[in-house]
């Protein structure tokens, strides 16, 4: 049974002159997984806001648009709520409750359903996602993988028909994305229910999706299993970014026979044909050769929220050259944000010592830090908007569009929350630019980009890099780390557990390395 029809769907926003989605036909069976990629603008957001009523946005459509056989503009609030539940890519975007319990049992209050049966369905989930022994907390308390999972839960407590993802795992570090998708496929799997995701996470999702579309410039290029779609892409076609690792280095290799999509299936196919040597990937070449000096040095900084709060910074120490880009790694909540902040100067430790390009941070007076020395993109980069089109957030920004890598004068008419999620991180990263920081604090700035993007924001960076510019990248994107870090550290509990040149460090780690890395790990040594 189609859960979804889509026929000659066409859909334009106010003030663009090419269509977000053109001309798409599409059908979505029941119980089907379906992961969606494609490049950053290429209608993925557009489709699936535009499967759920409530978050369709203002525009020209025209086309067949239907859920189980009625058109979706057509559907009540209440068929919506109960049968579409849809996960944002923010993990904060969709809590509405203070409390964890609460959270679960919002949407079916809402939906005026018995208490008798809230009480059940809410036990049931919490058990389910294994929600119980956080159940009473605050949702202010929760990490960010925490968050992102009662947000599943609450979408999946009415019993939808189906689950709409967009980039659920973006602001997720490497394992929390892992686990968040394993409950995704198991309930999948479990319940039946039909899921349809939007994501740039590859390595996880296309081993274990049904389908895999990938879209581009509003078209649908391939549409089939993973297997298929990565045996039609030729080595040097422009998608073959948006396959696994496993997949990349057997077509580069020209290997024979199915093509591996797991780290797993790689590992094997190359342990067992000792005559195909896979491509090692290249180490970054490091901008810090001969340079010691330091850019920005903290001595036992601590920080916590409340003044009866735990530290969330605890003892940080550490030190940035000149010139490097230096990435640091860790989980949700380990309080890599919070050393942003604090560096940056939007928080104030209440012990240790901070300096920037060796003067205390806090002999900045007036507005200084600002002015050429540091830049801040935050993760949440709607905050950084002001206006009601991307051509006044850019005014004054015009030198930094000559040397822009990303052409945005397509964007200028629309509106920055128009905007996919990686439209608004270039949008924003081009008005951190503006001041000419000698310091770039850039917290997530590859969240939303497609692989081709991120490879394009990495020869950005080091380009700045190689004109003097200091960047302290935060990431839960350990490609992009490795593909343009000098250095990297691994944040845990407040503080640095460890710090290394990129290649050593990559090569030490189990989890926060690369796909490459776990697939090549003792393959072909000595041979």
């Amino acid at each position: 049974m189609a859960v979804f029809e889509i026929r000659e769907l066409s859909f334009r926003y106010p003030g663009s002159h090419a269509p977000a989605l053109d001309q798409l036909d599409l059908t979505v069976e029941a119980g089907e997984f379906i992961t969606l990629v494609g490049p950053t603008g290429s209608g993925k957001s557009t489709l699936l806001r535009l499967l759920k009523p409530e978050l369709m946005q203002n525009g020209e459509i025209s086309g067949v648009l239907h859920f189980c056989g009625k058109p979706i503009p057509n559907l009540t609030t209440r068929e919506s709520a109960e049968k579409i539940g849809y996960v944002a890519q923010s993990p904060e975007e969709q809590i509405v409750t203070d409390k964890v319990w609460h959270e679960l049992a919002f949407a079916l209050e809402n939906l005026g359903k018995k208490q008798n049966e809230i009480a059940r369905r809410v036990a049931e989930t919490a058990a389910y996602f294994g929600i119980t022994p956080w159940y009473r907390q605050t949702t202010a308390s929760l990490s960010g993988g925490q968050k992102q999972l009662l947000n599943l839960a609450a979408a999946t407590v009415a019993d939808p028909q189906v689950l709409i993802l967009d980039e659920p795992t973006a602001q997720l570090d490497p394992i929390a994305a892992a686990r968040f998708i394993e409950t995704l496929y198991k309930l999948n799997r479990e319940t039946g229910v039909t899921v349809i995701i939007s994501e740039h996470r590859a390595e996880e999702l296309l081993p274990l999706c049904d389908r895999m579309l990938l879209l581009d410039k509003g078209r649908i290029v391939y549409d089939d299993s993973p297997r298929k779609v990565a045996g039609a892409v030729a080595a040097d076609s422009p998608y073959l970014r948006y396959l696994p690792c496993a997949a990349r280095m057997f077509i580069a290799s020209g290997g024979q026979g199915d093509c591996p999509l797991s780290v797993r299936e790689g590992r094997r196919y190359f342990t067992s044909h000792d005559n195909i040597i896979p491509p090692a990937p290249a180490p970054t070449p490091s901008g810090i050769s001969g340079r010691q000096e330091i850019a920005l040095e903290l001595k036992n900084v601590f920080y916590r929220y409340d003044k009866d709060a735990p530290d969330v910074l605890d003892s940080l120490t550490l030190a940035v050259r000149k010139g490097e880009i230096f990435a640091l790694l860790g989980a949700n909540g380990c309080g890599k944000s919070t050393a942003a902040a604090v560096i940056a100067g939007v928080r104030k430790p209440y012990s240790g010592k901070i300096k920037l390009f060796g003067k205390p941070l806090k002999d900045y007076k007036n507005g200084s830090l600002y002015k050429e020395n540091v830049s801040l993109l935050p993760q949440d980069v709607e905050s950084v908007f002001l206006r009601s089109s991307v051509r006044e957030e850019l005014i004054g920004c015009d030198e930094v569009l000559r040397d822009f890598p990303f052409d945005l004068s397509p964007l200028f008419d629309r509106h920055p929350y128009d905007l996919s999620g990686g439209e608004r991180q270039l949008v924003a990263l081009c008005k951190a630019l503006k001041s000419k920081p000698r310091l770039l604090i850039l917290d997530e700035p590859s969240k939303g980009l497609d692989p081709n993007y991120k490879a394009i924001l990495a020869d950005l960076l080091k380009a700045l890099r190689s004109k003097g510019m200091t960047v302290l990248l935060i990431s839960h994107d350990v490609e992009f780390a490795d593909r343009c870090a000098d250095r990297c550290a691994l944040f845990f509990d407040g503080a640095v557990a460890a710090c290394d040149d990129t290649a050593d460090f990559m090569s030490g780690n189990r989890f926060y390395t690369t796909a490459a890395a776990r697939i090549l790990r003792g393959v072909h040594e000595g041979r």
